[in-house]
């Protein structure tokens, strides 16, 4: 029946009861955190400090004996901050949450229980397409922490990074000019003495820190960018230094008078090659180049792949580093950053009530997911491997 005058019914406007919204409850999360087996790596996802902040909140971590050892953290460092411990490295991965600082290799991966949760690092250019079919079979919830954005466009895990290898490069390069293969030249503003010149190709993270630790040790710095903007905001960050595009005259002058040279370019598949033999020819006997970009090619033509054993080659009179996993050198500081990194995202899962809400309601989480549910939710994995990918928005309601 309805009332005249209203569009209306009477039932329609007895009040109604309100439905109120449910708090979400929290999870207790279960985390596994396995030793690293791959070739040179140090590091460890999460430290002492991390793993007390995370079990104070009700949640339970598992972590294979010695998986912080290489980074200087002792399993009763972990076992007084509320860890677990066990030698059973099929126990570690049969947790229902794993974190890691490198991806799971297939041997592994057969350990891991079907609708578990990874979060490590993906390094798409090293994996096969092996690696995404067993995630699809077991349906597995996979997140790349290099993938993780934040709110500003940023990615913490490769800028936090990024900032070690930059800071590393121009330590390595010290330590080498003073051994005794190196040229006897001393980084530091001596009175009387000429300071090193110091060259930097990319004006990115890398680049930056780079060029702020060699500044800071009292170098001649000249950062070379086809970036006007990071260009602009290197002059702003460092002072008034010597900033340039990448132009071959320029880069080879400056090239021939340099002590070190740090190459720091990125591309999309591969870093594109900046520095040629022919420029690598003309420079100074027994200078140092400095490869950061060795893990997607190199930007030098001269360059290859070293490792933490034998890091450096000689050619043409020129040193060359080219390891390719540069903060796993300084394992502790890598570990304590990437811990940073994890840590809040952890918390942030435990107190949405898992990781479902967690992508649900965080953009910059859901960024780094690239696996959901066995489903690959990546366009850049899928054309990268010739795979069928799902966007992860009409997955997530």
């Amino acid at each position: 029946m309805s009332i005249p005058n209203t569009p209306f019914s009477k039932s329609e406007l007895i009040p109604q009861e309100e439905t109120l919204e449910i708090q979400r409850a929290k999870g207790k999360l279960y985390i596994g955190i396995p030793k690293e087996n791959s070739y040179q790596e140090k590091r460890v996802c999460l430290t002492p400090d991390a793993v007390a902040a995370i079990t104070a909140h009700g949640h339970r971590i598992l972590i294979e004996s010695k998986a912080g050892a290489n980074a200087n953290f002792s399993d009763k460092d972990y076992s007084e901050a509320g860890a677990e411990i066990t030698l059973d490295t099929a126990k570690v991965f049969a947790c229902p949450m794993i974190l890691k600082v490198e991806p799971p290799t297939q041997k592994e991966l057969q350990y891991i229980n079907p609708q578990s949760t990874i979060i490590s690092a993906l390094q798409l250019k090293t994996q096969k397409k092996d690696y995404f079919k067993t995630l699809a079979e077991k349906r597995i919830t996979a997140l790349a922490f290099e993938f993780i954005k934040d709110e500003d466009g940023s990615y913490p895990a490769v800028k936090a990074l990024s900032e070690i290898a930059g800071t590393a490069a121009v330590l390595i390069a010290a330590e080498l000019l003073a051994s005794p293969k190196g040229s006897g030249l001393m980084f530091g503003n001596i009175s009387g003495v000429p300071p090193l010149e110091v060259v930097i190709i990319g004006a990115g993270t890398v680049g930056k820190f780079a060029g702020r630790a060699a500044l800071g040790l009292g170098a001649n710095v000249k950062f070379f960018d086809n970036s006007l903007t990071k260009l602009r905001s290197i002059h702003d960050h460092l002072g008034g230094i010597y900033t340039s595009t990448i132009q071959p005259k320029n880069l080879s002058k400056a090239l021939k008078r340099a002590d070190v040279v740090i190459g720091a370019v990125r591309g999309k598949d591969r870093s594109p090659i900046i520095v040629t033999q022919d420029m690598v020819e003309q420079m100074k006997r027994d200078a140092v180049v400095i490869d950061v970009s060795i893990d997607m090619g190199g930007c030098f033509e001269t360059s290859e792949v070293t490792s933490h054993d034998a890091p450096f080659i000689k050619k043409h009179n020129v040193f060359h580093y080219g390891v390719p996993n540069i903060p796993s050198r300084y394992p502790r500081t890598s570990s304590i950053s990437i811990s940073n990194i994890f840590t809040p995202y952890i918390l942030h899962i435990g107190e949405e009530g898992g990781i479902e809400n967690s992508l649900r309601f965080n953009r910059d989480l859901r960024n780094g997911l690239y696996f959901y549910h066995g489903i690959l939710t990546h366009k850049s994995i899928a054309d990268w491997f010739n795979l069928t990918y799902r966007d992860i928005n009409l997955l997530i309601f």
